[in-house]
């Protein structure tokens, strides 16, 4: 009878055809898509999905005494040796990661000065959980950035000024510009959606996680999977955009400093996004793809970083997209550890349908799920 009893309570509970095809859950919020980059073992910049960026702009524009000029060539891939390694020095030599440098030195009051900087090629997000793995510049001078970008009264920034950084102090500048800092001159600082916060380490000493989660209330921000601060109100963003990373200096002292005496050089160890998607054509897929939400395996829990993710042990973080059966239609790549996912392998999931924000919460899986 027990035998019976058993084999009857797994036929009641539907299986998933393959994991996670209803998506990702991160604190009880089930995201349908996924965007993930190895860094640590990408070989080629142009199978990643990151289009590095080609712009100059002038000194006034740049709001400096310096101009900015993005580089492609300032974006340089730097792969581990080994496709099994999770630390150590790149085929290049130095440290491993996709390196965004700006060129040291002055090169004349005015100028343009050599940065870099690249952004996803898809602008579709819209609500999410997005994390890097990034080893800031000791050199002082510039201005690191991990951001999702709509325009300049819409846009979620983590920023990092290597002047600020010292001995004792390594801080954080977590921004939502807003339509009151365009207002304040396109100054956050001005307005009440701006926090300076201390981080406990040394962003320059590794690689640390930085991670912001985005849903239509508010933004949380964390380091390392550490709760830092929260912002709420009318400067949290509501249409759908892209990730950006970039390093750059328009030698403004009150703010990126610089120029830098000599390259700065910010390290990229990967990009993990969770997150819906505006497109209806994603949202259709994920609806008919994901049948039954509470069927065992169909949505996946997103595993944290517990602590910095350096080394060949903390830093061979998870990855859906490395795993076998856990990342069908979404979209993948970088690098081949263990010989478990294809470089350069794109493909796109869905996301949820709807025309204004509401929650679901379903009874069975108590996950929330934010629709457009």
């Amino acid at each position: 009878m027990r035998i019976a009893s058993l084999l009857i309570t797994t036929l009641l509970i539907p299986a998933a055809w393959a994991d996670c095809e209803c998506g990702y859950t991160v604190n009880n919020t089930l995201w349908t898509e996924l965007w993930e980059t190895d860094f640590l073992h990408l070989k080629n910049i142009n199978e990643s999905g990151w289009i590095p960026q080609e712009y100059e702009v002038d000194a006034l524009d740049a709001r400096g005494p310096y101009g900015k000029s993005a580089q492609v060539q300032n974006v340089v891939t730097n792969p581990l040796k080994s496709p099994y390694d999770w630390a150590g020095d790149g085929i290049n030599g130095g440290d491993s990661g996709t390196q965004l440098i700006v060129k040291g030195g002055d090169p004349g009051k005015g100028k343009a000065i050599p940065m870099a900087e690249m952004s996803t090629n898809r602008s579709d997000m819209l609500y999410g959980s997005f994390r890097a793995g990034m080893r800031l510049t000791d050199v002082s001078g510039t201005c690191g950035a991990f951001f999702w970008y709509f325009n300049d009264s819409q846009e979620i920034d983590m920023e990092f000024l290597s002047r600020e950084f010292n001995s004792t102090s390594h801080p954080v500048n977590l921004v939502l510009q807003s339509e009151a800092s365009v207002a304040a001159g396109f100054n956050a600082a001005n307005s009440d959606s701006f926090m300076t916060h201390p981080l406990p380490f040394d962003p320059t000493d590794g690689f640390h996680e930085y991670r912001f989660d985005w849903s239509p209330e508010k933004v949380d921000f964390y380091a390392d999977g550490v709760f830092l601060r929260s912002m709420g109100g009318a400067g949290v963003p509501s249409n759908a955009a892209h990730l950006t990373l970039s390093q750059w200096t328009n030698g403004d002292p009150r703010w990126s400093g610089g120029p830098p005496e000599s390259d700065a050089i910010m390290q990229v160890s990967y990009v993990k996004a969770y997150f819906n998607s505006s497109e209806t054509k994603r949202q259709d897929d994920w609806k008919n793809r994901c049948k039954d939400i509470g069927a065992t395996k169909a949505t996946c829990e997103v595993p944290e970083v517990e602590g910095a993710p350096q080394g060949n042990v903390s830093g061979k973080t998870f990855f859906f997209s490395q795993q076998q059966n856990m990342t069908i239609n979404q979209t993948t790549a970088g690098g081949d550890p263990g010989n478990l996912s294809k470089s350069g392998a794109f493909s796109i999931l869905s996301s949820m349908q709807g025309l204004s924000t509401i929650m679901l919460l379903f009874s069975v899986s108590q996950i929330m799920i934010w629709c457009l």
